[in-house]
């Protein structure tokens, strides 16, 4: 019951939190301009890279919040690992807050270019966004200690509150007080303090208290160091392989340009919000099994993660990448920018999707604390993304780069899967191409070409978006009864429906 309320509030939150980011986008290219939305897509990059200095400490800190739910932690031990982490998350966001600002000149005059914006205000951007990313880079210790006491009815109330505020609000004061890319990121400086309070306040209250407060420990940081070394090695691997096209192309493309990749990547980036829920729910619950050696249980939620995965990210995936152009039409009223787009928010969101299938057996190798073989996979991967891209996106541009990043992720599920599947789930891989990715998406992209075969194009609006709602209920429908697991936890809560319905009308 625990797993399944954590994955219907994780999945809320999730969703409202991605509206949030989407719903507001045309208005702040109508307020802003083309150039300043560019500005904030590198905030989005510059926040990932600087994930980097985490030195594995949220992964680390799921993984033992979990542990302690699990019982195989003190009181004690789980409070001094979290001020721990507290201490040096602190003093490397006031690193972050004085790098950004030393190097904000060097990037507004020799690394963008841009023609709108005047150097002065892109400096000053950076300035303000230094500040918005060290508040956010200590967030992230709050919200993963929250993930891993399995809380996440809490954290997406907190994340769904602090996402309208910073979507609403941000619209209000582009409209009511400046249309300025700086008053835009001092709004999200000061949400971002909001909501460190409320995540930190949320944190202790759901820790019992122990004999004592937490303290520094050098203990509790070296208990966990091997884990949490292997991930930063991961960390870095995964942030080039999935940030070195947004750092090439602001630099070999104007930061009109720019713009435009980047409002094709966060639309295909929205893609892992619905795999996120599945994710914080299932790592615990992992972690948890693992620790307590209950393996039946521990494959049997590992399939299930894998098929929902599929099932859902697949039939929205595939929904998008096939009605690309219905889609960017309806969401920005603007055909010609739909039609620039299409092609690449397709690739985009392929290559989401075929990442995204790696999710779940990457989640399981950390819950059993293998970092070492992701590492060395990644590694691979990097030797062969970065100069692919770097000669691709010259000669190719931003469709190259898309292309790159499909290849990469085929050869993950079908190349790297396979050392996984020697160290962890020893004998289920064959059932995971199967059942968990083959039948899912295969029945998803067999509904898909029935409907868009059968189906007349429509210039009205309401028929469009009638149209893709109908197929998406219907994809996913079919594709769910394709996936063991989840059709039998489909038919398991209808039943129980239905006989609580019946028990009502027999009353």
């Amino acid at each position: 019951m625990t797993l399944k309320r954590n994955l219907i509030a994780n999945y809320l939150g999730q969703g409202w939190t991605a509206l949030m980011g989407l719903a507001f986008v045309p208005l702040y290219i109508k307020y802003l301009g083309i150039e300043a939305y560019g500005v904030i897509g590198l905030f989005a990059v510059l926040q990932a890279w600087l994930g980097l200095l985490d030195m594995g400490m949220t992964p680390t800190l799921v993984r033992e919040m979990a542990h302690f739910t699990g019982g195989s932690r003190s009181n004690e031990s789980i409070r001094d690992l979290l001020r721990s982490t507290e201490i040096i998350a602190v003093g490397m966001a006031v690193l972050i807050t004085g790098g950004i600002t030393l190097s904000s000149n060097w990037i507004a005059t020799s690394w963008l270019k841009a023609n709108a914006l005047p150097v002065e205000v892109v400096a000053q951007a950076f300035d303000i966004m230094g500040l918005v990313t060290a508040l956010r880079f200590v967030e992230g210790v709050y919200r993963s200690a929250i993930v891993g006491l399995q809380r996440q009815v809490l954290l997406n109330v907190v994340n769904c509150t602090m996402a309208t505020l910073r979507g609403l609000g941000a619209v209000w004061i582009l409209i009511w007080i400046s249309p300025s890319i700086e008053a835009f990121f001092l709004w999200q400086a000061m949400i971002s303090i909001t909501t460190l309070t409320v995540l930190n306040i949320s944190t202790y209250a759901s820790i019992s208290k122990g004999t004592r407060g937490g303290s520094f420990s050098m203990e509790a940081l070296h208990s966990t160091w091997r884990f949490a070394g292997g991930m930063v090695s991961i960390t870095f691997f995964a942030l080039l392989l999935t940030q070195i096209d947004k750092i090439l192309l602001s630099k070999l493309l104007t930061l009109h340009e720019f713009g435009y990749y980047t409002l094709a990547s966060t639309i295909a980036g929205t893609l892992y919000s619905l795999i996120t829920p599945i994710t914080e729910t299932f790592y615990p619950k992992f972690c948890e099994l693992h620790a307590r050696d209950d393996r039946t249980a521990l494959i049997n939620n590992y399939h299930k993660g894998a098929q929902l995965v599929s099932v859902i990210a697949g039939s929205v995936a595939l929904i998008v990448a096939c009605f690309s152009e219905t889609f960017l039409k309806l969401w920005t009223q603007d055909a010609d920018l739909a039609r620039s787009l299409t092609v690449l928010l397709s690739l985009l969101m392929v290559g989401n999707l075929l990442n995204s299938l790696m999710w779940i057996p990457y989640q399981m190798q950390l819950a059993h604390g293998l970092t070492r073989l992701s590492a060395y996979i990644n590694l691979i991967a990097v030797i062969f993304i970065v100069p692919t891209i770097i000669w691709v996106t010259p000669n190719y541009g931003a469709i190259g780069a898309a292309y790159v990043w499909i290849i990469l992720n085929v050869g993950y599920i079908f190349i790297g899967a396979q050392f996984i599947y020697q160290k962890v789930m020893v004998k289920e891989k064959y059932r995971w191409y199967k059942n968990d990715i083959l039948a899912p998406l295969i029945i998803a992209l067999l509904t898909i070409s029935i409907t868009k075969a059968t189906v007349n194009p429509m210039e009205n609006i309401i028929t469009q978006v009638l149209t893709l709602a109908i197929t998406l209920i219907v994809t996913m429908f079919a594709s769910a009864m394709t996936a063991d697991l989840i059709r039998h936890q489909v038919q398991t809560t209808a039943k129980t429906i239905l006989k609580r319905l019946f028990l009502t009308y027999q009353r």
